[in-house]
């Protein structure tokens, strides 16, 4: 396996550290809001990290201006032209065409103090196409820096530590061969290389327990199901834009629902409610869509009362809670895998979209000489469309996005009086 590297392009293709979800979430907005002009930002959640210090930001300009050189290639675009759901081609020959012809759009980058403001602006179906690969070459790029503090011989242990975690990790698993994970890391990962070891390592020893990569390159690499259906970033810019307008988030919410369900159906049909509140979203569906809909995502919030939640509302409306699936995919390590399955097994379908301590877990995870050894918790979130600042709640508050102003805009349109906060430290 390769270490990270100082003398190449961490991102190398436009496949590599995208997400899948950015493809069908990107036909969705070319298709129907090709124009609207957005902002995506980098936020920073983990406390004392000030990037503008610690990172070489002529390196992360080199790494962008790199990255806007890049271009769809034929093997990607067919990859992806052969991507289907039930037997039904998810993505149409216009929308691929637009992708071949495309370069990401320019990005603003400034040291404000001892932090950075990072933002891509433009077409809203261009620039999400930034946010997972600005976030894995910030990653890269202050593990690099880290890794500068180390020896030879310390950056030899690292690499070692990490590869017995991830033994014990498999050993554990292969224990529980009803347990199913998805990669979900690549907005965190150590690095691409690392990333990719890991992955492989899953193909070979896990086999049917891995499902596959939301890394759209390496679920290709390795002949893996590229996983995601869609994000937060979706219903953050619609409602945005209906913003100021009567009941505008339920409007916005059953806009987004009825306009995916005509777009993919049920293959891609996985809720992810707590934009604006759990409760607020599954208050506001139809009988319909929770009939119809597969399942449901769990991103933020206490994990088992969202559970026993989510099957209470499905039995309450005759619904069978085992004829759906949860997606727990919240911070979340082999410990609390365990016990949300012993938790939820026969209770409801249950699997499991695994982060950053999947694709990022050398580090010791400690402060030391004033700088943090340990992931961070990055985002890349939308920041305005068409001029209107956008709002994402969660069921954490630490997970607050938007002006203060905005989010209390929000709050009373989506009633939420949620005072539950966690640290976002993944």
């Amino acid at each position: 396996m390769r270490r990270v590297q100082h003398d190449r392009p961490i991102i190398t293709s436009l496949f590599d550290g995208q997400d899948f979800y950015k493809f069908p979430m990107g036909q969705f907005a070319w298709m129907r809001y090709p124009d609207v002009d957005v902002i995506y930002a980098l936020r920073c959640r983990t406390k004392g990290v000030h990037l503008g210090e610690l990172l070489d930001l002529g390196r992360l300009r080199e790494e962008l201006d790199h990255v806007r050189t890049l271009m769809f290639t034929n093997s990607e675009l067919h990859y992806l032209r052969g991507t289907n759901e039930y037997g039904n081609r998810m993505f149409c020959e216009p929308y691929l065409e637009f992708l071949r012809g495309m370069r990401l759009p320019e990005y603003r980058l400034e040291k404000v103090g001892p932090d950075i403001i990072l933002e891509f602006r433009g077409p809203w179906p261009m620039v999400k196409l930034w946010e997972t690969i600005a976030l894995a070459v910030v990653n890269e790029l202050y593990n690099i820096m880290l890794m500068k503090h180390l020896s030879r011989f310390e950056i030899e242990c690292l690499y070692a530590a990490g590869r017995l975690k991830l033994a014990e990790k498999i050993k554990t698993l292969l224990q529980h061969p009803d347990i199913f994970i998805s990669d979900f890391g690549s907005r965190r990962r150590f690095s691409g290389e690392w990333q990719q070891y890991v992955n492989e390592v899953l193909c070979e020893e896990l086999k049917k327990q891995f499902l596959g990569s939301s890394n759209t390159g390496l679920a290709m690499h390795c002949g893996t199901t590229p996983m995601g259906t869609n994000a937060h970033s979706l219903q953050m810019i619609i409602a945005a834009l209906r913003a100021g307008q009567k009941d505008w988030l339920r409007e916005s919410q059953h806009e987004v629902l009825e306009g995916w369900w005509q777009q993919y159906g049920h293959g891609l049909s996985i809720f992810l409610p707590d934009t604006y509140g759990s409760e607020f979203f599954f208050d506001n569906l139809t009988q319909d869509e929770l009939r119809n809909w597969k399942g449901v995502r769990h991103d933020s919030g206490e994990p088992f009362a969202f559970g026993d939640r989510l099957i209470a509302r499905y039995e309450r409306h005759g619904i069978d809670p085992k004829t759906k699936l949860l997606i727990f995919s919240d911070g979340l390590d082999i410990g609390m895998i365990l016990k949300l399955h012993a938790y939820f097994s026969g209770r409801i379908k249950l699997s499991y979209g695994w982060g950053t301590t999947l694709t990022n877990d050398l580090w010791p995870n400690e402060w030391r000489d004033g700088l943090w050894y340990g992931p961070l918790s990055l985002v890349v979130k939308p920041k305005s469309a068409n001029g209107k600042g956008t709002v994402k709640f969660s069921d954490n508050i630490g997970k607050f996005t938007g002006e203060p102003s905005d989010i209390e805009y929000y709050k009373i349109g989506a009633g939420y009086t949620n005072i539950d906060y966690v640290e976002c430290k993944v």
